[in-house]
């Protein structure tokens, strides 16, 4: 009897059309710039001498995920227009997660560093207060 050559721990084939973070992460140069936004992968290297915030910003975010850096600068529906012309095709794969980002709690009262932020309002009201009690 023979043995079946088939494998079921088989990686998945990553569709035709689509473009896997590795892909991406090749593609983070002046000369090749590809970006994702909104699980969409964009060639953009020719709109980078025409980008109004200066092609750093683009090459800062190129071969990521750039959804959020472009959603929280709020582009106009114009600059969403030019965006069909440059799609390469849609995402395959997994996300990862900004490194460079800053650790959060639910209500945003650390930095990355674990650092309590009201920490310093409350030093300087002290700081003001003792400087008064001291001068009276």
């Amino acid at each position: 009897m023979a043995e079946s050559s088939t494998s079921t721990s088989a990686a998945p084939v990553q569709p035709e059309g689509t473009y896997s973070l590795e892909q991406m992460k090749e593609h983070n140069t002046r000369e090749s710039l590809w970006m994702l936004l909104h699980d969409k992968v964009y060639d953009i290297t020719a709109f980078m001498d025409e980008h109004p915030g200066g092609d750093e910003v683009l090459i800062e975010e190129a071969g990521r995920d750039a959804t959020e850096a472009f959603e929280d600068v709020g582009h106009s529906d114009e600059a969403r227009e030019m965006l069909p012309k440059m799609l390469l095709g849609d995402f395959y794969g997994e996300k990862k997660s900004k490194s460079k980002k800053s650790l959060t709690s639910a209500d945003g009262s650390s930095t990355s560093s674990g650092f309590p932020i009201w920490v310093v309002p409350v030093a300087l009201v002290a700081a003001f207060l003792a400087w008064r009690v001291f001068l009276a």
